[in-house]
């Protein structure tokens, strides 16, 4: 064997045992996925997401196959008490330590463009992208019936 081959050998084994590191110290727990009714064209996901890795990290997309785009989204209430939803632009922010949660009439995940009916009890793949993290995939279970 030559000194080369070693070389590269050490390096793709590092590069390629760093990727699980990275996504090491996320936790994302309590996570649903619901349309209103079987016919719906977006539904929204629901889910806490933990950050013990030690430093500060960003949340900055997610996507779906059974939807043409999956985007952040929060409600808000006006001073007239009239809620409205919107898209957070830049990301969620995950400082060292804390949690962000995605919850019902707050912060979550909008899937928008759904190929296909969300159906009880099916369990779909969703891609979170953390800017230091990298992509971490989460398995979501279908749930119409949990409550907030």
């Amino acid at each position: 064997m030559n000194i080369a081959f070693l070389a590269r050998a050490f390096c793709t084994f590092v590069i390629l045992s760093s990727v699980p590191l990275a996504a090491q110290g996320l936790d994302v727990t309590d996570a649903y996925l619901r349309s209103s009714t079987p016919q719906s064209t977006s539904g929204a996901a629901f889910m806490s997401v933990t950050n013990h890795s030690g430093a500060d990290d960003r949340l900055i997309g997610a996507s779906a196959d059974i939807a043409e785009k999956v985007e952040f989204h929060s409600h808000s209430s006006d001073a007239n008490g009239v809620m409205r939803m919107g898209k957070i632009d830049g990301g969620i922010n995950l400082v060292s330590g804390g949690t962000h949660v995605f919850k019902r009439g707050g912060d979550h995940l909008m899937f928008m463009g759904l190929k296909q009916p969300l159906v009880q009890g099916d369990t779909v793949t969703v891609m979170l992208e953390f800017e230091k993290a990298g992509t971490v995939s989460v398995a979501v279970p279908v749930d119409h019936e949990r409550r907030p």
